[in-house]
């Protein structure tokens, strides 16, 4: 069956922008030499959502949240103790389909003073929600295209390779997110996310549920729901944490899953297909 001309015109668009971001995101800043080495525990792409239904109050608390996360003593210790005892990170924004921006290119961090400098790139370079025009679209599915091509591409070794979306709403433009979900973790890649809030109005009363079903991936994967803004930062931490640490090697069980949260305020957390989920 012939394929319909806008088709091909909205496929050809996805790719060349996936082929300019991918080369913006891998070139690193331009005020910085090329990192010599590496090799590090986890390459983590942050993916947070740009798109129109992410109003200004929002995009402080992705922004701001991500920043406190990595400038926090429990992410720091979190590198510090792993095998290599650092991480590699890239903090990119999505909206609709071809709508990408690096704020932060691959960025090796191996102690508290690079965190730090990450989040201030963060803090000035993020998404402000100020300059939004009309109902833009939101493709989760082109989201995780784009990181697992730069998990594809990243120019060093990372023993884990994780996806780490942010979003306040379902897949509604692009390919279904279930291909794009089913494609990175055949690539060996891990999905995880955190939601901004627990409904998406006339959509579903259950965004968890169904991040769960449709987006997240990989082994021992999983997605937050915080009861609200002031947790969203200690939820993103203790994800963050989660993911540096290897999620999958040292909670490879529900059970153990549930006790490392059970003491937490970051609302709801469910695992992927094969764990189970439950509220704090």
């Amino acid at each position: 069956m012939p394929t319909h001309p806008a088709s091909l015109a909205r496929a050809a668009m996805r790719w060349a922008a996936l082929a300019a971001f991918v080369t913006s995101s891998t070139a690193g800043r331009a005020d910085e030499p090329a990192v010599p080495d590496l090799t590090v525990d986890v390459a983590l792409v942050l993916a947070v959502d740009a798109s129109s239904s992410i109003h200004p109050a929002q995009a402080r608390l992705q922004r701001e949240g991500h920043a406190q996360a990595l400038r926090s003593n429990a992410v720091n210790r979190a590198i510090a103790e792993g095998p290599v005892g650092c991480i590699a990170v890239t903090y990119v924004e999505w909206a609709g389909v071809g709508a990408l921006r690096t704020v932060l290119p691959w960025t090796k961090l191996c102690n508290p003073a690079d965190a730090a400098a990450s989040a201030e790139d963060i803090l000035r370079l993020g998404d402000t929600g100020t300059e939004r025009r009309g109902r833009g679209r939101t493709s989760l599915s082109f989201a995780i295209e784009a990181s697992s091509l730069l998990l594809d591409r990243f120019p060093g070794e990372a023993t884990r390779k994780v996806v780490d979306i942010s979003s306040n709403g379902t897949n509604n433009d692009g390919i279904p997110v279930t291909q794009s979900r089913d494609k990175a973790v055949g690539r060996g890649h891990v999905i995880n996310a955190i939601v901004l809030s627990a409904v998406e109005v006339g959509v579903t009363d259950d965004l968890p549920g169904y991040f769960r079903q449709s987006v997240i991936g990989g082994p021992a994967s999983f997605v937050i729901a915080p009861h609200g803004p002031d947790d969203y930062v200690a939820a993103l931490r203790r994800k963050l944490v989660l993911e540096i640490a290897g999620l999958s090697d040292r909670a490879a069980d529900a059970g153990t899953m549930r006790l490392a949260f059970h003491a937490g305020r970051s609302g709801q957390i469910a695992i992927g297909p094969e764990g189970g989920s439950w509220r704090n």
